[in-house]
């Protein structure tokens, strides 16, 4: 694509871009827009804390990432305000010495969502937004929909196992689908033309503070929607959408009658198959790429955006069974008679809960060993009582430490205190190194390692060890 700054309008202040710097380009959100703005021909770099698969996949792609933040290891190409703008996430701490320098020097700077909503806005955008679902569902939208003849642009939240990337470009098309994220409030920045709510339980309360804010922002989110556009929401949502005139409504659910609903599901054999209703007809027999029983909710809210952007039938039936996923949502590494190793990105109560009965429902006579790193001390501290009680539906548990991400310890809110609310016997608190010495010796079973920070680091080593075990 041509270099353009139509993206930015208002925001460069009478400049003249040539070149993007990230701060948190490791991020899952942040790499999809610094492959995209480089897509379109700006020179695109960047910072992160510490080297991951994602920033080894951008420094391949031709993107410099640096992870040490003096100020004297960024290019003096990035340096001129006059020729860069500055894009940051939340994650940045307000004392990292490059972004201090970039405020202090008078650079353009926006946040991640700013940016995704520049980018957006022209586009017809699909937005997916919930506390659950929303990763996975908005991966199965833009495969339905770029695998079909609509095509469509996707800024996604995780990295597409059809795809192995979080961005898609359709040359040809105007629409976009992106995963709406309320962290920051970040998803009132968008302006879709449609969107899907797949569910509102309060998480984030650093932020909102309390459940009714939280479920407000939602309803926010709902007025953002265009005129002539749509909502496609979860069936008995606790919110009230504000739409604005001329925005239809539409429910969906995998449990009973809504516009769009799936019944006749069938589980066997290590697949799942189901009847897709529509407001208007029925595609019977739809196979699930993927057979996870709880994405067969996620499965009917894509396909139902997907049918009212004229995705065929036929396209939406071959769309759904060619699925393969996102990486780190119950993904299979390890799976034979002995030892099942299943890697889950779930971090808050509910997710667990819905990674635990799945595998349950798919290994119903195998012992269940979850390896769970908590995420964020406040997330911790809020759902202490809801962590415990989920967890306590393993056959074993073993908890690290948590992960504080970008939050400062909190006093008397560790692992052990979750340790202490799990009520099974079978507990322990490892370390990463301890945890891996202990797998040489573990007992057979079924094995998740579920979290949100950087437990994903461990899923080779404990794969090369499972695998050996047998």
């Amino acid at each position: 694509m041509d270099k353009s700054v139509d993206i930015l309008s208002d925001k460069l202040k009478g400049i003249n871009p040539s070149a993007f710097f990230f701060l948190g380009i490791g991020g899952i959100g942040m790499s999809a827009l610094a492959r995209y703005v480089s897509s379109r021909g700006f020179t695109v770099a960047g910072y992160d804390l510490t080297a991951s698969s994602i920033t080894d996949s951008l420094r391949q792609e031709g993107i410099d990432v640096v992870y040490d933040e003096r100020i004297v290891c960024v290019q003096d190409k990035f340096l001129d305000p006059k020729q860069v703008v500055v894009v940051y996430t939340p994650a940045v701490p307000e004392q990292q010495e490059q972004y201090k320098y970039f405020r202090e020097h008078g650079f353009c700077i926006l946040k991640r969502s700013e940016l995704l909503g520049y980018i957006t806005r022209p586009m017809r955008t699909l937005a997916v937004a919930g506390t659950h679902g929303k990763t996975t569902t908005s991966t199965m939208l833009a495969h339905l929909m770029y695998q079909s003849e609509v095509g469509c642009n996707a800024f996604l939240g995780g990295i597409s196992n059809n795809y192995e990337t979080n961005l898609l470009l359709s040359a040809d098309s105007n629409y976009a689908v992106v995963e709406a994220d309320e962290y920051d409030r970040s998803f009132l920045r968008l302006s879709p033309f449609m969107a899907v709510i797949t569910s509102v339980e309060p998480d984030h309360l650093d932020i909102y503070g309390d459940e009714a804010h939280y479920r407000e922002a939602f309803e926010e989110f709902s007025s953002l929607i265009k005129h002539g556009g749509a909502l496609v929401m979860k069936k008995v949502l606790p919110i009230r959408p504000q739409l604005a005139d001329n925005v239809r409504l539409y429910t969906y659910s995998a449990r009973e009658e809504a516009d769009f609903y799936a019944d006749n599901i069938v589980i066997e054999d290590g697949c799942i198959k189901f009847d897709f209703h529509t407001p208007n007809s029925v595609i019977s027999e739809v196979r699930l790429g993927i057979p996870v029983p709880y994405n067969v909710e996620n499965a009917v809210a894509a396909m139902a955006m997907a049918w009212l952007n004229q995705v065929s039938d036929d396209e939406l039936r071959m769309g759904i069974a060619s699925y393969s996923g996102v990486h780190r949502r119950f993904n299979i590494h390890v799976n034979n008679s002995q030892y099942t190793y299943i890697d889950d990105y779930a971090h808050h109560p509910t997710e667990i809960r819905t990674a635990i009965m799945s595998a349950r429902k798919i290994y119903p006579s195998r012992r269940l060993i979850g390896i769970f790193q908590p995420h964020l001390y406040t997330r911790t501290r809020d759902f202490a009582d809801e962590f415990g009680a989920v967890l306590s539906m393993l056959d074993k548990v073993i908890l690290l430490p948590i992960y504080p991400a970008r939050e400062l310890p909190i006093e008397g809110v560790d692992s052990e205190m979750l340790l202490d609310k799990i009520t099974i016997a079978d507990k322990h608190l490892f370390t990463k190194e301890q945890l891996l010495d202990y797998l040489t010796t573990s007992e057979s079973g079924v094995y998740m390692t579920i979290g949100a920070g950087d437990i994903d680091r461990l899923v080779v080593p404990i794969t090369k060890i499972i695998r050996s075990r047998n």
